[in-house]
């Protein structure tokens, strides 16, 4: 992982669209701090496409879509996406499965729930829960004591023993059934709704992220970029981000936002060119 000032400025100014994950990326312990939020903002009104790609539920996703400064939204680990057409006042949304299909997967999920409950004490039903549509949440820190990573283990174990997927964030072990994640969403997104296809996304889409769960996103885009915990889980990435910011969470993705509004204004070419002399 290199540094995110090693980034030549042609790279940064090539980059269109901003993919980012949520918790511990744009939020700091828990919290949405008024400096992320302006750097979100700032990179949207400088004509960037913001799209937040999250593990949280549909609940949050169509809050995030409405009333923060983003263009649309992937949630719960790519099962839809969600993007609010702020002139008509209607919200579109694509699901990767039928409804049918997720009855059916949430009868699954229920009873993995229950053994996990069982069989991992310490874990807990996520706090969002209630507000998903297909997958299932564990929390192992963020509403709970921290478990060692033997437990983080042990309910991955059990998702995966079902048949199902499972991905380890910061805060839960989210587990759903279904052969999408974060970046076949993401994919479904760019070329549906704004017209990139993958090879254009390759060289003008950026992804931030923090943890396990991001791995996908890191694999697939020369230009991903890691906040600076994402050090805490460099052991569980085989897909490392190509770089990394010196603030962690939501100041690394500040350093980010305020890099690539640099970078377009010509003002870190400047700075080069004057070190160099």
């Amino acid at each position: 992982m290199k540094p995110l000032s090693s980034m030549s400025p042609d790279e940064a100014r090539s980059i269109r669209v901003v993919l980012t994950d949520v918790d511990d990326t744009i939020t700091t312990e828990g919290m949405l701090t008024a400096s992320a939020y302006s750097a979100l903002e700032n990179l949207h009104r400088a004509g960037f496409i913001v799209v937040p790609v999250t593990g949280r539920p549909a609940g949050w996703c169509d809050h995030i879509a409405r009333m923060w400064p983003v263009d649309a939204v992937v949630g719960e680990n790519g099962a839809f996406y969600f993007k609010y057409d702020r002139e008509q006042r209607k919200m579109h949304q694509h699901f990767w499965a039928k409804p049918e299909e997720l009855k059916q997967n949430r009868v699954r999920l229920d009873a993995i729930e229950r053994e996990v409950l069982a069989a991992v004490p310490g874990s807990a039903l996520a706090s969002d829960q209630a507000y998903r549509v297909a997958d299932l949440a564990i929390d192992f820190c963020e509403d709970v004591p921290a478990l060692p990573e033997s437990e983080i283990d042990r309910i991955v174990a059990i998702f995966e023993k079902a048949g199902a997927q499972a991905k380890v964030s910061s805060i839960h072990v989210n587990g759903w059934f279904g052969s999408y994640d974060k970046l076949s969403m993401a994919k479904t997104l760019l070329e549906s709704v704004f017209g990139i296809d993958w090879a254009q996304a390759t060289e003008t889409v950026l992804f931030a992220g923090d943890s396990p769960n991001d791995e996908p996103m890191f694999a697939a885009f020369p230009l991903s970029v890691g906040v600076a915990n994402v050090h805490a889980f460099a052991h569980r990435l085989k897909n490392k981000p190509a770089y990394i910011t010196d603030g962690h969470s939501g100041e690394g993705f500040a350093e980010l936002a305020s890099f690539l509004l640099s970078a377009r204004s010509g003002s870190i070419r400047a700075s080069t060119q004057a070190a160099s002399r």
